[in-house]
């Protein structure tokens, strides 16, 4: 990746300082550990490139570890997505990916170290009890009366558990800790369920799993990690990921917490997105409006444009939410470069050139890329009739309204200036063809004498035009902040958009596009940047709008 190397953040400075004192003899070693639970968004898409790309510029390693610890919400499903979009981001984990469920033999074999040294029990508490045994923030928890059970009886237990003999819920694994702790999740916290289910790797061979915080310490541990990276919300977690690696004696990696992604216009909470998708608000986790990475892929963003996003968004402390257009614009700036030109017809009008003969057809050649002259030339078909917008006609224009009216002349892109002369209605007195003529010396879009127009439009023609459907894509949610809700009992969910998505089924576009293929990104000229959707096919092409051409959004709230 030829990016610009980030300025030095403070996660960065840490590690540069590590590096110089010789803290982990040289050692760089991170990595990215997303629970297979769900799809991941444009939040695990700033710790993606914070991990790896802290492993490239200090000549280390990061590895892919999933940390499977819930076999009832997680699915091999969610493996195969989290690999793609990691991959389609940039970056490689080579050999190195590994699953908390590969160390289940050694979790279990420290947990009873754990036992044998008197930091752990079996309680036999029911959870509503163990809950309510914790205590307030500003009141001690309560000694479980199965806390000073001895050392063979908890490793019997605990042997008894992992053989099956028990039902969910009839006892857990606790580390011994202190009750009374001002840390109200170092108070006995579980260290092991008992859950009868089938795990997506592991299958039937397990009864019982380590919870999230008693693996994720020791799987860093494991896997030498030496910058265990993750989001501001685990710096409460801290103290027991340090006990947990104090207790045992083992590798004690660095655990450093940074900001999580916030965005306008969207939410970001693994839960609120899976009610979106099962309520069917969406339409599944690849919906172009989602701020999953795969909706983010099929609605045309490119991984550049997120990596440079995501450099640009910032390590710190404090957590903020970003406007949208600032990740939108990022998106420009990239497509700009590497999107070529097309013309198309989204709302349209039909134009007769009275003064162009029928049968002919003129071959215009037209720039595919301005940004980019390697991109070439393409030739465009023009006839008689064409295609243009219907907002670009106005038969009694206000002020302000440089585009087609009668009399007027404006130029049409690559092609002639062209002059309203009459317009046909129908029955119901809207405007269904405007007749104009054209300038023939005027061919290329400029006039020979020198004189000017005010607008340019863009056009199709009419006899050449390949049929498409264009969903025009917004933002999911009208409200700001879509957590923010006005009244206390008022649904979060009543900040959805009704306009996110407009289809348009009759739109008209130049024949050039007749041969877009998934993947293809193109500026549709005037209209903004759109991508080909998965679910065209040879007899109905199917274009994503992917961004404006401008924050409409953000003019929206300047006119307010």
């Amino acid at each position: 990746m030829n990016e610009t190397v980030p300025h030095r953040d403070f996660v960065r400075q840490i590690v540069e300082d590590d590096l110089g004192s010789g803290k982990w003899k040289g050692k760089v070693q991170t990595r990215f550990p997303p629970e297979p639970n769900g799809y991941l968004h444009i939040g695990h898409a700033k710790s993606i490139c914070l991990n790896f790309g802290i492993a490239q510029e200090y000549n280390g390693l990061c590895n892919l570890r999933f940390d499977d610890t819930n076999p009832e919400k997680e699915d091999t499903e969610y493996v195969d997505s989290i690999r793609e979009d990691v991959r389609w981001l940039g970056f490689d984990w080579e050999d190195r990916q590994y699953f908390a469920s590969d160390y289940f033999d050694q979790l279990y074999e420290w947990a009873e170290e754990l036992i044998r040294r008197g930091h752990a029990y079996v309680c036999s508490l029911p959870p509503e009890q163990i809950s309510a045994g914790r205590g307030t923030a500003t009141q001690p928890g309560t000694n479980s009366p199965w806390r000073d059970r001895s050392v063979d009886e908890n490793l019997d237990l605990f042997r008894r558990m992992k053989a099956g003999e028990f039902a969910d819920g009839a006892h857990v694994l606790r580390a011994k800790i202190d009750m009374a702790h001002p840390h109200m999740l170092m108070r006995d916290p579980i260290m092991y369920r008992i859950r009868h289910a089938e795990h997506h790797r592991t299958g039937d061979r397990w009864c019982i799993y380590p919870t999230y915080d008693y693996a994720h310490g020791q799987s860093d541990s494991i896997e030498g990690i030496t910058h265990s990276i993750c989001t501001l919300e685990f710096e409460n977690h801290r103290p027991l990921y340090d006990w947990y690696c104090s207790a045992l004696g083992i590798h004690h990696p660095q655990q450093i917490e940074f900001n999580r992604l916030n965005l306008t216009y969207t939410v970001m909470s693994k839960r609120r997105l899976l009610e979106l998708v099962q309520a069917g608000h969406v339409n599944g986790w690849d919906d172009p409006r989602m701020p999953s990475i795969c909706g983010l892929r099929r609605r045309g963003y490119t991984p550049e444009a997120i990596r440079a996003f995501c450099r640009a968004a910032g390590v710190t402390k404090n957590n903020a939410t970003i406007d949208i257009g600032v990740l939108e614009n990022h998106l420009r700036e990239d497509l700009n470069r590497r999107a070529e030109r097309r013309m198309a017809v989204l709302d349209p009008i039909r134009v007769v050139i009275t003064n162009y003969p029928e049968d002919q057809t003129d071959e215009l050649e037209a720039i595919n890329n301005p940004e980019d002259p390697s991109a070439g030339s393409r030739m465009v078909p023009f006839s008689r009739e064409l295609w243009i917008e219907r907002e670009d006609f106005h038969e009694d224009p206000p002020k302000k309204f440089f585009r087609l009216a009668p009399g007027r002349e404006v130029r049409l892109r690559w092609a002639y200036f062209i002059t309203c002369h009459d317009f046909v209605r129908d029955e119901a007195g809207n405007v269904t063809e405007i007749h104009c003529t054209y300038d023939p010396a005027t061919r290329g879009g400029d006039a020979p004498d020198g004189r000017k127009v005010k607008a340019t439009l863009h056009w199709v023609s009419a006899r050449h035009a390949v049929n498409a459907e264009v969903r025009l894509y917004d933002h999911l949610f009208f409200r700001e902040h879509p957590d923010q809700v006005e009244e206390p009992d008022q649904d979060w969910k009543s900040g959805l958009n009704p306009d996110s998505l407009k289809v348009v089924s009759q739109a008209q576009l130049e024949p050039a596009l007749g041969t877009a293929r998934q993947g293809d990104l193109i500026q549709f000229e005037r209209l903004g940047y759109f991508c080909v959707d998965p679910d065209s096919s040879t007899q109905q092409l199917v274009f994503n709008r992917t961004v404006t051409l401008k924050d409409q959004w953000a003019k929206a709230r300047t006119k307010d």
